[in-house]
């Protein structure tokens, strides 16, 4: 397994719900589990299956993708001092908080341009550039090799392996393994949640079911359909089902 472990959702569910001001009761209450496994969850005592994680995103306005980030550690940076390579600036240039990327000073006229004859100033308008690019977002990629991917371990024997992310655009890509008896819910209960769900089997078996309809799934098999139809996964094999799924759009 991936040795890039990302931080403990647990925490950053926790984070979430009082960013939201929900108190782990009335979250319990939404999701229709006890509050209980709520704590356990966010204590980091138990995992949720993947039903009971998309029910928790879906009530607390947050995507899958935002639990792989570390949003503690990011809130918790300072803003960089940026410094010219030349000779020490009076005073430096600071580059703001993601909170505020439209007033980095960026050619806002052209009187603020600075020359062209000035290399002085270039390092200085790079790193702006580049301060700027990534206010949107942490980016994962273009190359994501196999041994980097960032994993979350699932309740009910599935992982989750992030195969990437491009800041701005609103799709969980991921390697999805279920072991031998796994499930996408515990309890055997559909779920369902927004988005679009594209998914492509390339070993082991896996048993879809999709509303009143059950697919069984082999390798080089695909599926898509709307994520709010009710759905279940499961391996009924002997050998890990592995497949590369995106759900597109699961924050509305």
């Amino acid at each position: 397994m991936s040795p890039a472990v990302v931080p403990p959702v647990g925490a950053r569910i926790r984070q979430a719900r009082l960013e939201r001001g929900t108190s782990l009761r009335a979250l319990a209450r939404e999701i229709g589990v006890s509050a209980s496994l709520v704590s356990q969850i966010e204590t980091g005592k138990s995992q949720p299956s993947v039903s009971t994680l998309y029910a928790i995103t879906t009530t607390l306005g947050i995507s899958v993708e935002s639990l792989f980030d570390a949003r503690e550690e990011a809130a918790s940076t300072p803003p960089a001092t940026i410094r010219p390579a030349g000779p020490p600036a009076a005073s430096p240039a600071t580059v703001p908080s993601a909170a505020s990327p439209d007033t980095v000073p960026l050619a806002a006229s052209p009187d603020t341009v600075p020359p062209a004859a000035s290399p002085d100033t270039v390092p200085l308008a790079l790193a702006a550039l580049a301060a700027l690019a990534a206010e949107s977002g942490r980016r994962i990629g273009p190359l994501v090799a196999a041994g980097g991917r960032e994993t979350l371990e699932l309740d009910s024997g599935v992982v989750w392996e992030r195969l990437g992310r491009v800041p701005g655009v609103d799709t969980d890509f991921l390697l999805v393994t279920y072991r031998p008896g796994g499930s996408s819910s515990g309890s055997g209960a559909l779920m369902r949640h927004p988005g679009t769900e594209y998914g492509y089997l390339t070993s082991g078996e896996l048993i879809l079911t999709l509303a009143f309809e059950e697919y069984t799934l082999r390798p080089g098999d695909s599926v898509c359909f709307e994520s709010t139809t009710p759905h279940r996964y499961r391996n009924d094999g002997e050998v890990p089902a592995v497949g590369v799924w995106f759900v597109s759009g699961d924050v509305q």
